[in-house]
């Protein structure tokens, strides 16, 4: 049986803390996993810029509720999903992820947990699993089951690269060159047939 891992920030919708920049007019915070392997330390860097300018979740979600998924990504899941189990792996934040989720026609997602306080400010944040994305697929293969995956950052290379194919989804031109052998594709309908091949 196989299993189709996607990302989701960049792959299905916007970078949510890029749309968060801007909404704010802070450009420190459009740095993400696309610019920072270490993913611990982008949100020790996140979470001091917020504290800095007094912002907690509410003003994030106030931005994500304006943000709609990529043109075609809801289609392209409709296509993919009679074809083969879907989960949706990120390392956003389920405090985040559920308006997405409900204008993606509610897929499964395995994401992360924001500690927040009493005053709405987030405090911390709490991972589901060390290296998530590749622990997951991972426990995915000890459970019997073969794994395809897709992203677009560095934080995406470990579950791409373990999985019996993976595939690069707009991503940048450094990952590119630093990853030669891994199929790049910027368009749905390319990533679409390059899963319906693997499968």
């Amino acid at each position: 049986m196989n299993v189709v891992c996607l990302d989701l920030e960049g792959v299905l919708v916007p970078e949510i803390w890029i749309a968060f920049a801007d909404a704010t007019g802070i450009p420190e915070l459009k740095r993400t996993t696309r610019d920072e392997p270490d993913y611990d330390k982008l949100m020790e860097y996140r979470l001091d810029i917020l504290r800095q300018h007094g912002l907690g979740l509410a003003q994030i979600q106030e931005v994500i509720a304006g943000i709609d998924p990529m043109p075609g990504a809801r289609e392209f899941l409709d296509q993919l999903r009679p074809l083969a189990q879907v989960i949706i792996i990120s390392d956003t934040f389920s405090q985040f992820a559920r308006p997405l989720m409900e204008k993606l026609g509610w897929p499964t997602i395995f994401c992360n947990e924001l500690i927040v306080g009493e005053d709405g400010m987030i405090e911390s944040y709490r991972m589901r699993c060390p290296q998530t994305k590749l622990t997951t697929v991972r426990a995915l293969h000890d459970a019997g089951l073969d794994t395809i995956a897709s992203g677009d950052s560095y934080n995406d290379v470990g579950m791409i690269l373990d999985s019996k194919a993976g595939f690069f989804f707009r991503t940048t031109d450094a990952l590119r060159a630093e990853y030669p052998d891994v199929p790049a594709y910027t368009e749905y309908f390319d990533l679409l047939e390059a899963i319906k091949a693997a499968l």
